[in-house]
């Protein structure tokens, strides 16, 4: 559905807005209202309230849930039976124990998010966390120290290759509109993003995991069945096809073997991106069949679901049946259930949020903040990301929005670069309920409204101020 004609003028919106997010925290943490039934609600009384056509309201509703739900359900069912089958096996324990071998028991968190760092460049960050979720558990329980320690760096580091570097959509749609050069985006990027994480997301995480100690939750994987402490040797649990919990006694999977099932969807979708790139750069015909081929499986989602089928057959060799294999998967896909509902209903509030025409009367009133361009690029994205959530949204419509003053200042691909920079960082402050990643990191890490309001949104926020702090800095260098 597209954006209604705004009713009232942009004021009133953002106080309809306020006071819905305001209500939904009332009646998630006071009320006790369960979140799906509250998002949903809320959602409701929104779209009414905002001035949507009441015969368009279903519509409103539904767009929303359903876009994020295409976008985010197969990423995580996929990926979850892919981490489901790493902790059964013990894959996951045989790669904790490398990594931990190789940086030490105190350098762990470190490890985690330097991985994730790594395995961020070409995988969104949705995918990603998941895919990683059996690694950053198992870690968890071994050491203790709560999930947050070891979760909070590697989410944080998807989330800002996700939001500063491409290929990810948001950095290359924001270089497009603003006439820059995606290559010099990405070549500024990975370092930008690498020292925005250290500054806004790890150290920070160190402090915030100590002060909010979160036990692990049992939703996604379950208890650690066998293994514990046993390292490479240790047995792993699973189950029959009949959904009872077993203990496998065959040893776990060589490291090679759980490091190929990771690299597996990150090639994948590096092949895709680069392939893309060449076609639009005229280098590779169109209509090239091998090109369509390689493009058509490095989609996220049919990367991640090669990667199932490969880990099935590289996992389930000499381990278990291919009924006791379903049974595992059936255990993987059924507590994601409240988790992708939840996800789904949170981008249905910022999809209402979105469709009344805030967005868009937001859009005219910033039009002319009279500030410097990269403060003004930050603040834009910073009050449309709080309005409705979607970060994406925040880059893409303030990138168009500052579009002109850009081509107007005739300023070089470096000054663009840090422009699309301030976009991202200011996008990425202040995740809460009206995001559906907020909703994701919440529930995986079983956290309630109000801790995760005091750890991932604050974390966030750190992150995309360091973003803005090392675009600001690198202007003010390059004259």
């Amino acid at each position: 559905m597209t954006e209604i004609e705004p009713v009232y003028g942009a004021g009133i919106l953002l106080l309809i807005a306020a006071v819905a997010v305001a209500l939904l925290l009332f009646l998630i943490i006071r009320v006790k209202l369960h979140a799906f039934v509250s998002l949903v609600l809320v959602s409701l009384l929104t779209a009414v309230a905002a001035g949507i056509p009441i015969a368009d309201v279903p519509d409103a509703l539904l767009t929303g849930f359903s876009g994020t739900l295409g976008s985010v359900a197969l990423l995580v069912g996929f990926g979850v039976m892919v981490g489901r089958l790493l902790e059964t096996t013990g894959g996951a324990q045989v790669l904790a124990d490398t990594l931990i071998a190789r940086f030490g028991e105190k350098r762990a968190p470190l490890a985690l998010g330097v991985a994730a760092l790594i395995f961020g460049l070409p995988i969104f960050f949705d995918a990603g966390l998941v895919v990683f979720l059996p690694i950053i558990f198992t870690v968890a329980r071994r050491f203790g120290g709560g999930i947050l320690r070891y979760g909070l760096p590697t989410a944080g580091a998807f989330a800002v290759m996700h939001a500063v570097v491409p290929p990810h959509p948001g950095p290359v749609a924001a270089a497009d509109l603003m006439g820059g050069n995606i290559g010099l985006t990405l070549l500024l990027g990975v370092p930008v993003a690498v020292a925005a994480w250290f500054l806004g997301v790890y150290y920070v995480a160190r402090y915030l995991s100590v002060r909010y100690v979160v036990d692990i939750p049992d939703a996604v994987f379950g208890p650690m069945n066998g293994g514990g402490d046993g390292g490479a040797g240790g047995t792993g649990g699973g189950t029959d096809g009949g959904g009872t919990t077993t203990t496998a006694t065959q040893a776990p999977p060589r490291f090679g073997t759980v490091l190929f099932i990771l690299l597996l969807p990150l090639v994948l979708i590096s092949l895709n991106t680069v392939v893309s790139t060449l076609v639009t750069a005229g280098v590779i015909a169109e209509d090239v069949a091998w090109a369509n081929t390689l493009t058509l499986i490095g989609q996220t989602p049919i990367a991640l679901l090669i990667t199932v089928l490969v880990a099935l057959a590289a996992l389930s060799r000499g381990r278990f049946t291919m009924s006791r294999a379903n049974g595992i998967l059936d255990d993987a896909l059924g507590p994601i259930c409240s988790i992708i509902l939840i996800t789904g209903a949170g981008g249905m509030f910022g999809g209402v949020l979105r469709a009344s025409g805030i967005v868009a009367s937001l859009t005219d009133s910033l039009s002319d903040l009279g500030l410097p361009l990269l403060l003004q690029a930050f603040v834009i994205a910073t009050v449309l990301r709080v309005a409705q959530g979607s970060a994406t949204v925040a880059l893409t419509t303030t990138a168009g929005l500052i579009s002109a003053q850009v081509t107007a200042e005739g300023l070089s691909d470096v000054k663009i670069t840090l422009l699309v920079f301030a976009v991202a960082a200011g996008a990425t402050v202040l995740s809460h309920v009206n995001d559906s990643g907020f909703w994701l990191v919440s529930r995986f890490f079983g956290m309630d409204v109000k801790t995760t309001l005091k750890t991932w949104t604050v974390l966030e926020t750190t992150l995309g101020l360091a973003v803005f702090l090392l675009a600001a800095l690198l202007w003010l260098v390059t004259g």
